[in-house]
């Protein structure tokens, strides 16, 4: 071959995806019934669990050593916003940097829930990546099991499992609630009709307390591939 078609050649063939232990999107609820202060209060629950030396050390000692995480907010269908893109994290600096992005982007997803278009962006994100992770996961997050615009729940989920992608589900009974929560059987229906795939689980946060916390014990079962101790398993 010439150099000059040599050349050519090289340029024309894609860099092959970087491998690592999970492709993780954030999928974090920004629907109507979510205030401005819940909001900031979610995206700082998610910082503090992914620089967390617990999060840190399922990191380090995984598969490959990195993961790759973006977070994305949803309310209705096409309202879906990635906050923070792919970025890759494999140390303190790098989770520092990522949970630093976190607060700064103002809120773009707004409208009524729209579940089944959020897994499905969820699943475009990952396929459009530039990243191999061992394995693929959606971790969806919300305090309703409402789905009032865009593709249902049922089909987004049957499409996302199949292409070998898990959903594991982070309902939020109570945030800053003076009265009963809602839903207080949300993890149940979220067992059943969210989440799915090989090894979905639920993880539930009781409140606004409790949201930190349940989302560093979500990350570590995530990252690490184990089970929680009590499973919830969708189809």
């Amino acid at each position: 071959m010439r150099p000059a078609m040599a050349l050519l050649a090289c340029l024309a063939t894609p860099a092959p995806a970087e491998e690592l232990s999970v492709e993780l999107v954030l999928l974090a609820d920004a629907s109507g019934s979510i205030s401005p202060e819940e909001i900031r209060f979610q995206r700082q629950g998610y910082a503090e669990a992914l620089t967390h030396p617990q999060v840190l050390s399922a990191i380090q000692t995984s598969a490959y050593g990195r993961i790759a995480v973006t977070y994305v907010e949803w309310a209705s269908a096409g309202e879906e916003d990635v906050v923070v893109p792919w970025t890759v994290i494999h140390d303190a600096a790098s989770a520092a940097a990522f949970a630093d992005a976190l607060p700064r982007p103002p809120r773009r997803a707004f409208g009524r829930n729209a579940i089944g278009s959020a897994l499905l962006v969820g699943k475009d994100l990952i396929e459009g990546n530039d990243h191999d992770g061992w394995r693929k996961v959606i971790d969806f997050s919300g305090d309703s099991p409402n789905n009032f615009n865009g593709p249902s729940i049922e089909d987004a989920r049957a499409e996302v499992v199949a292409a070998g992608i898990t959903i594991n589900g982070l309902p939020i009974l109570c945030r800053f609630c003076d009265t009963p929560a809602r839903y207080p059987d949300l993890a149940a229906i979220y067992a059943e009709r969210i989440i799915g795939g090989l090894g979905a689980f639920v993880v539930t946060a009781e409140d606004e307390t409790d949201l930190a916390d349940a989302i560093r014990r979500k990350l570590v079962l995530e990252i690490s591939g184990e089970m929680p101790a009590r499973r919830m398993a969708g189809r």
